[in-house]
């Protein structure tokens, strides 16, 4: 066999890619799997999403090649929902880069800015697709713990005692996953401040701002947040379009031009069908998140009792569509997960592949309909 890169003896298979094969392959041999591991909504998007693709694939040229920027109706559609949502102001002419997917970003900001040995600053625990990215492209993870008792925030007065001086970038995540601490004013402040310090392009991965949340926020809202800033955000967690690949990029014109030179060597543009779903999305009246929340408050509820039932501990003033627990005293989160999935054929997600500091820790998912929430609380 061709021997590959040297470059993916950093990374190993996504853990929810290798793990999602086991339950579907227990699911096969009749197993009555209940996945609560994986934060895929369920929910349908608005009918107003749907009614737009489908008139848009019967649109003169619509199934040709789109422009790499977008369509113009787009970005100012995202222009329009920053300011209605988190009173920002965005040019939709260069301060607005489509993405399929956020995830795609994360890549392309990483190849745009990182150099081989390179550092950069990832939460711990926090999504691992930032340190796999960034041993892709043969940077240097530098992890910041993150804990309960600081909210699950940066340690500033920590930070400001750590040789700095070559991190290049700063990955934030707020609301957070996988813990769902909130975002706060004050929290963006300090961000901006430490970048603007040390000259690091702080990163704000934002998608759940909308979940389970009365005060949605942009680091962005910080004045000269765009000096030193950008925003990844996307549709598919506040409007249940995770299969479309609809993410954004958010920033300063002269970063987004570093991007793009990336991204168009990667794609060809969004599917025009996509965009005008996604124009109609943005547009949606603000009743839409309140009925998505009713639906996810109950069902966090009702896990918040399979929680108590494993004798965990939990915060509920978080946001996200997640429930992160502490496992009790002395169990392992790995293999409490595989004794649900073994003996009660329920799957939920270990906290330590978030990180060491995810260690004692689970995460269940909200993206699981009341019945089988109830279903897997009648099997415990």
């Amino acid at each position: 066999m061709i021997k590959s890169a040297n470059r993916l003896n950093t990374v190993q298979e996504y853990y929810f890619s290798k793990k999602l094969r086991e339950v579907r392959a227990l699911s096969t041999q009749g197993k009555p799997i209940i996945n609560m591991g994986i934060g895929s909504p369920d929910l349908q998007p608005p009918s107003k999403v749907i009614e737009a693709i489908q008139q848009a694939v019967v649109t003169e040229g619509a199934h040709k090649y789109q422009s790499y920027q977008g369509l113009p109706e787009f970005r100012e559609a995202v222009a329009g929902f920053y300011k209605n949502n988190y009173n920002v102001d965005l040019s939709p002419d260069n301060e607005i880069l489509p993405l399929m997917g956020s995830k795609e970003g994360i890549l392309h900001i990483s190849m745009a800015f990182l150099n081989k040995g390179d550092k950069v600053l990832i939460p711990n625990p926090g999504y691992p697709t930032y340190t796999s990215v960034t041993n892709l492209v043969e940077a240097t993870p530098v992890f910041y713990e993150l804990t309960s008792e600081n909210n699950w925030e940066p340690d500033f007065e920590q930070l400001a005692q750590e040789d700095v001086s070559n991190i290049k970038m700063m990955w934030v995540n707020y609301p957070h996953m996988p813990t769902g601490a909130k975002a706060t004013q004050i929290l963006f402040e300090k961000l901006i401040a430490f970048g603007k310090k040390h000259q690091i392009l702080i990163i704000n991965d934002n998608p759940y701002s909308f979940v389970l949340n009365n005060n949605p926020l942009s680091i962005l809202g910080v004045n000269g947040a765009k000096e030193t800033a950008i925003e990844l955000n996307s549709l598919s967690k506040s409007f249940n379009m995770a299969g479309w690949r609809v993410g954004m990029l958010l920033g300063a014109k002269p970063i987004l031009e570093e991007v793009l030179k990336v991204k168009t060597q990667m794609d060809s543009g969004m599917f025009y069908g996509i965009q005008q779903g996604a124009i109609a999305a943005l547009k949606v009246s603000s009743s839409w998140f309140s009925e998505m929340n009713d639906v996810y408050e109950k069902r966090r509820k009702l896990v918040w009792e399979i929680a108590d039932a494993l004798e965990c501990s939990y915060d509920k003033n978080t946001s996200g569509m997640f429930v992160w627990a502490k496992t009790p005293e002395g169990v392992k989160a790995e293999s409490m997960v595989d004794h649900l999935l073994y003996n009660k054929d329920i799957f939920i997600a270990p906290g330590s592949i978030f990180g060491s500091s995810g260690e004692g820790y689970i995460r269940f998912s909200l993206c699981v309909s009341e019945e089988k929430i109830k279903e897997a609380l009648e099997r415990l």
